[in-house]
C-alpha cells in the first residue's frame, strides 16, 4: 500500500489567497500532519468557519463541512457525537471563532468533546477587507480602527485554559515544519485541542509580519518547559511582545463528552440500526 503523503489531499482548484497569505503555511501543516498521522482523504472531517481560512475547502480534498460565520464548532460536536470514531478538525479564523462563535468556544472548552481547532490568527477579518478582530492588540490601526485598538485583545490561549481546553498550543504560519508537529500532536490529543496560529496577513497588517514575529518567537520546547500545570501555562500564555513563545501550553487526559455519553456506549451511532426495538416503552417514557 502506498505511503500517504500530503499530495493526497490535492485538489484540481489552486489557493487564491493573496501571495505569502499566512494561510498557505497552514495548509501545507495541516495536509503534512493529516498524512504523517495516516488520515487520509476517507478518513476525517475537517468543519470551516467563515473567512479566508474558510476557502481552504476548495484545495482539501477530504469530507468536509462549511459552517455559518462563527457557527463551525456546533456542526463539528454533532458530527463527532454522530460518529465519535471520526476524527474532526476544526478550521476557523480569529474572528469567525472568537468573534461571532465566542460562546460556543467557551462551551466547547468546558464539555471536553474529542475536537482539535485551528485558529487562524492574523488581528484581522481579512476576507472582508481588513477589520480589527477580537485578537487585534491596543493601538493596532486597521480599516474599522483608524486611530487603533482602544479595547483590550482577547487571548484565545487564557480564554482556552480557562474555560477548560484539554490541549492548548500556539504555532506559527511561518514555521511549516513545527506548526505541523504542533497539529499533530493537536490530533491525536483525546479531547478539546487548540491551536492558535500567529498568522501574518500580508495584506491587511503591516506591523505583525514574518520578520516581526521571527525575531520575537521562542520555543517552549527549548527553555525545558513542561506542559502540564494549568496556572504556569496561564502565565506563559500572557508572555507578549519582545519574546513570544510557541509550542504545546498545555496537555491534560480528561473523559471527553463522547466518553460521558451513555447513548454512546453502544457504538458509534452511525453505526446503529434505526430500528427502535421498544418504540412504545420509549413513547410512554417521554409523552
Amino acid at each position: 500500500m502506498p505511503t500517504l503523503t500530503a499530495d493526497a489531499f490535492k485538489t484540481s482548484f489552486l489557493p487564491t489567497w493573496c501571495p505569502g497569505c499566512g494561510d498557505f503555511g497552514i495548509w501545507m501543516s495541516l495536509k503534512d500532519a493529516l498524512a504523517k498521522l495516516g488520515i487520509g482523504p476517507d478518513d476525517g472531517l475537517l468543519v470551516y468557519g467563515i473567512g479566508c481560512h474558510g476557502n481552504m475547502y476548495d484545495w482539501m480534498r477530504i469530507y468536509d463541512f462549511a459552517g455559518l460565520h462563527g457557527r463551525a464548532l456546533p456542526v463539528a460536536q454533532g458530527a463527532k457525537l454522530a460518529n465519535h470514531t471520526l476524527p474532526v478538525v476544526v478550521i476557523s479564523g480569529d474572528g469567525d471563532c472568537l468573534g461571532e462563535g465566542g460562546n460556543h468556544f467557551i462551551h466547547a472548552a468546558k464539555r471536553n468533546p474529542d475536537v482539535t481547532v485551528i485558529i487562524h490568527d492574523n488581528q484581522v477579518y481579512g476576507l472582508t477587507t481588513g477589520q480589527a478582530s477580537p485578537t487585534a492588540k491596543a493601538g493596532f490601526q486597521t480599516k474599522s480602527t483608524p486611530e487603533g485598538v482602544t479595547d483590550e485583545p482577547i487571548n484565545p490561549l487564557t480564554l482556552a485554559l480557562t474555560a477548560g481546553a484539554t490541549f492548548v498550543a500556539r504555532g506559527f504560519a511561518g514555521d511549516i515544519p513545527g506548526l505541523s508537529k504542533i497539529m499533530a500532536e493537536a490530533i491525536k490529543h483525546k479531547g478539546f485541542s487548540v491551536v492558535d496560529v500567529l498568522q501574518p496577513c500580508v495584506t491587511f497588517d503591516k506591523v505583525h509580519t514574518y520578520m516581526w514575529y521571527r525575531q520575537r518567537l521562542y520555543t517552549l520546547e527549548s527553555s525545558g518547559y513542561v506542559p502540564d500545570t494549568r496556572l504556569h501555562a496561564m502565565e506563559k500564555a500572557m508572555e507578549w511582545g519582545d519574546k513570544i513563545p510557541v509550542g504545546i501550553f498545555y496537555r491534560e487526559d480528561k473523559p471527553t463528552s463522547e466518553d460521558r455519553e451513555p447513548a454512546l456506549a453502544g457504538g458509534p451511532l452511525v453505526s446503529l440500526p434505526l430500528t427502535v426495538p421498544n418504540l412504545d416503552a420509549l413513547l410512554a417514557e417521554f409523552i
